[in-house]
């Protein structure tokens, strides 16, 4: 059973713009009022672009609000098994490393740049259905 939810960068501006479909908003959102979890790599990504302040400013605070998980012994060497076992961007491997480590669901857009990682369980909320 998972013990929570790793969002990655795609996940967190598409929430944060309102560009997730309803559904996947709600369960964003569910994740949200908890606190969030997030990888060093996906703090590092959504906050190295130059945007207007006040993007810059929701960006910052929500980075703030969440807990960052770093770069740790246990999730060096699960990413390093990881690119050993396949081709796999060093980022991804970092941030799928984060979620199996922690027990986490990855919570991301990008399903195929983490497809065929035994153990790791993901949720597109871009692909949620809606409720009828």
């Amino acid at each position: 059973m998972r013990t929570g939810y790793l969002l990655d960068s795609n996940v967190i501006v598409g929430y944060l713009a309102g560009e997730i479909p309803a559904p996947g908003m709600e369960a964003v959102s569910s994740i949200v009022d908890d606190i969030p979890h997030i990888s060093v790599i996906s703090q590092i990504e959504v906050l190295r672009f130059n945007d207007t302040p006040e993007n810059e400013q929701v960006l910052a605070d929500f980075v703030k609000a969440a807990i960052i998980h770093p770069l740790s012994d246990p999730v060096v060497h699960r990413t390093i098994a990881l690119c050993r076992q396949r081709k796999i961007k060093l980022p991804d491997a970092i941030i799928a490393a984060a979620a199996l480590t922690e027990n986490f669901v990855l919570v991301t857009r990008n399903t195929g740049d983490f497809k065929n990682i035994a153990g790791l369980e993901l949720l597109n909320p871009w692909e949620l259905p809606s409720e009828t």
